[in-house]
C-alpha cells in the first residue's frame, strides 16, 4: 500500500469521525426534511414539464391525424376530377403526415408512461415527507430528552470530583466537628460546675462537723477545768487546762481535714 493511499485513508477517517461527532440529530432532522421539501419542489416541476410535453405531443398528433384525413379527401377529389397526378401528390403528402403521426404517437405513449411514473413518485414523496414530519417532531423530542439525561448523568458522575462539591462536604464536616467540640465543652463546663457545687456542699458538712467537734472539745475543756460541787477541792489543786494547747490540736485537725 502506497504512502499517499494510507494518508488519504487516514484523512478521510479523521474527517468522517469529526463529521460524526459534529452531527446534531435535531439539526440533521430539520435539514433532512428541508432537503426532501426541495426535492418535492423539483419533482413537481418535472411533472409539470412532462405533462406540458405530453399535451404538446398530443396536440401535434391530433394535427397530424387531421392532416391525414384532409389530404386523403383531397386525393379523392383530385381523382374524381381526373387529376390523377394531383391525387398522387395528395396521397404522398398524406403519407408524410401518417409517418409523422406514427412517430408522434410513439413519443406520446412514452411520455404518458413517464408522466404516470413521475406522478407516482410525487405521491410517494409527499407521503414520505408527511411521515418524516411526524417522525421528526417525535425524534427531536427523544433526542433532546436523551441529551438532557446524558448531561444529568454526567453532572451526577462528576459531583464526587467537583471542587465546589468537595468544598461543601469539607465545610459540612467542619461544622460537625465544631458542634461536637461545643457539646464537649458544654459537658465539661457542666461537670466542673457540678464539682464546684459538690465541693461547696461537702465543705458545709465539714464546717458543721468541725463546729460540732469544736463544741464538744470546748465542753470537755470546761468540764476538766471546773471541779464538782459535791467535792471539796482546793483551788490550788485544780490543774487549769490551757486553751492554747487545745487550739494547737484543733489546727492539727484542720490540716488533716484539708489534706482529704
Amino acid at each position: 500500500m502506497g504512502f499517499f493511499d494510507r494518508l488519504s485513508r487516514l484523512l478521510r477517517a479523521n474527517l468522517n469521525d469529526l463529521v460524526s461527532k459534529a452531527e446534531d440529530p435535531v439539526k440533521i432532522l430539520d435539514q433532512s426534511v428541508a432537503d426532501m421539501q426541495a426535492d418535492l419542489v423539483k419533482l413537481r416541476q418535472a411533472v409539470a414539464i412532462a405533462i406540458s410535453s405530453q399535451k404538446r405531443l398530443g396536440s401535434q398528433a391530433d394535427q397530424a391525424q387531421g392532416q391525414i384525413k384532409t389530404w386523403y379527401e383531397r386525393a379523392e377529389l383530385a381523382l374524381q376530377k381526373g387529376e390523377e397526378q394531383l391525387a398522387r401528390e395528395a396521397l404522398s403528402r398524406r403519407k408524410t403526415f401518417q409517418d409523422s403521426f406514427s412517430s408522434l404517437s410513439g413519443q406520446l405513449q412514452a411520455q404518458e408512461g413517464q408522466v404516470e411514473l413521475l406522478k407516482r413518485s410525487l405521491v410517494s414523496l409527499e407521503g414520505k415527507i408527511a411521515e418524516a414530519k411526524t417522525k421528526k417532531d417525535m425524534l427531536k423530542a427523544r433526542a433532546q430528552a436523551a441529551k438532557a439525561q446524558q448531561q444529568l448523568q454526567s453532572a451526577v458522575g462528576n459531583m464526587g470530583t467537583n471542587s465546589a462539591m468537595a468544598a461543601f462536604e469539607r465545610m459540612e464536616d467542619k461544622v460537625h466537628a465544631l458542634e461536637a467540640s461545643s457539646q464537649a465543652s458544654a459537658e465539661l463546663a457542666g461537670a466542673d460546675l457540678e464539682s464546684q457545687f459538690a465541693a461547696l456542699e461537702s465543705g458545709d458538712d465539714i464546717d458543721d462537723e468541725l463546729n460540732e467537734l469544736r463544741k464538744t472539745l470546748q465542753a470537755g475543756v470546761e468540764a476538766a477545768a471546773l471541779p464538782s460541787a459535791k467535792e471539796n477541792v482546793n483551788q490550788s489543786d485544780i490543774e487549769t487546762v490551757k486553751v492554747a494547747e487545745v487550739d494547737s490540736d484543733l489546727e492539727e485537725l484542720k490540716r488533716s481535714i484539708d489534706k482529704l
